[in-house]
């Protein structure tokens, strides 16, 4: 426990000097706010900014960010001096996908807030956000842990961010992308939210954010049990 929050605290310093890391946790709680509060337009549903970012929140910030971090300290070797510390891996992967998880948890409720969900709706919506916020942080980790440099992951990650933040919303304009999104963990996130005021809950989005889960652990564990941390 001293290990993993020795690894947190380090990771606040370092996020606050890192501005390219930081900018992702506050950038699109910071357009929920303004958007949610300054367009209007008549026939737009309820939620509309605060479903469609939060989805694109999930799908960008936790992954590039958990990647950038685990493949710059690998690049740096600040990883490497880690584990010769006596922090173990499961210790240092456990404290930094907690600090991600944990900081763009605030931002969600910030977004929940910002799209006027209170009470019951505000804890459902942040429930829903909680599990796609952990697939991001896992498949982040994925990329990290396999990219030599951040130069790599860089590489990596902004194709697969583009198709999970932006699929959602694609798929409103297009049939054929709408079906290629269906199994997709973010997509059927954003479905979920818009569906959670008339009390209607898609068994199957259930079942396909749950595969992806499994997919994104089972990955997660092949990765690692071939790279490990220090290569």
């Amino acid at each position: 426990m001293n290990h993993m929050l020795a690894v947190l605290e380090k990771q606040v310093k370092d996020t606050l000097k890192n501005k390219t890391v930081f900018i992702q946790f506050i950038m699109f709680p910071v357009l929920t706010l303004i958007m949610e509060n300054t367009v209007k337009i008549e026939g737009m549903p309820a939620h509309f900014f605060a479903n469609l970012f939060a989805v694109m929140y999930i799908g960008m910030a936790p992954l590039t960010a958990m990647a950038a971090i685990i493949s710059e300290e690998k690049e740096k070797n600040t990883l490497r001096v880690l584990l010769m510390s006596n922090v173990s891996p499961i210790e240092y992967l456990f404290g930094i996908g907690s600090y991600i998880w944990t900081i763009c948890m605030a931002g969600a409720f910030i977004i929940g807030l910002g799209g006027k969900y209170y009470g019951a709706f505000l804890l459902r919506f942040l429930l829903i956000m909680a599990v796609g916020i952990l697939i991001s942080v896992l498949l982040g980790a994925v990329i990290g842990i396999r990219s030599k440099n951040q130069m790599a992951a860089t590489s990596v990650t902004v194709p697969v961010m583009m198709i999970f933040s932006f699929l959602p919303m694609l798929s409103m304009f297009n049939e054929a992308i709408e079906k290629i999104a269906q199994v997709t963990y973010s997509y059927r996130i954003h479905m979920l939210m818009n569906q959670m005021e008339n009390g209607k809950i898609s068994a199957e989005s259930l079942v396909v954010i749950g595969l992806n889960m499994v997919v994104a652990m089972v990955l997660f564990g092949i990765v690692y049990r071939r790279e490990g941390l220090a290569k």
